[in-house]
């Protein structure tokens, strides 16, 4: 899942995906300061690329955008349960899934401008 979601938003631009990135990593290290359990592994990053995909294309109004958004959900949309607490297995982290969420919609606003 991180090397397809990876490659689309980098075919967008390099500048998206670091920006992706740095508000991932951001909203995680503010987790890990808060929050008691602690979070670690790749699958906040790789929320963080899909919850930016399912977002930008609502925010760009664009054709191949909304349907990048439509394919994305279409396609990983059965992950989105896992951002929930009460849907997780014991020893998964459901915090890392939702911080990891939370950062790659903060990307995609911080990314998005006006036309």
């Amino acid at each position: 899942m991180f090397l397809p979601l990876s490659w689309l938003i980098l075919s967008k631009g390099l500048r998206d995906y670091l920006t992706v990135w740095a508000c991932v990593f951001f909203v995680e290290i503010f987790q890990a300061f808060f929050w008691t359990t602690p979070a670690h592994g790749i699958s906040g990053v790789v929320f963080g690329l899909f919850g930016y995909l399912l977002l930008i294309g609502f925010l760009e109004k664009r054709f191949l955008a909304i349907l990048l958004t439509i394919v994305c959900f279409g396609l990983y949309g059965h992950f989105l349960p896992s951002l929930l607490p009460w849907n997780v297995p014991q020893g998964i982290s459901w915090i890392g899934h939702f911080s990891g969420f939370i950062g790659g919609l903060i990307g995609a606003l911080g990314i998005y401008r006006e036309p």
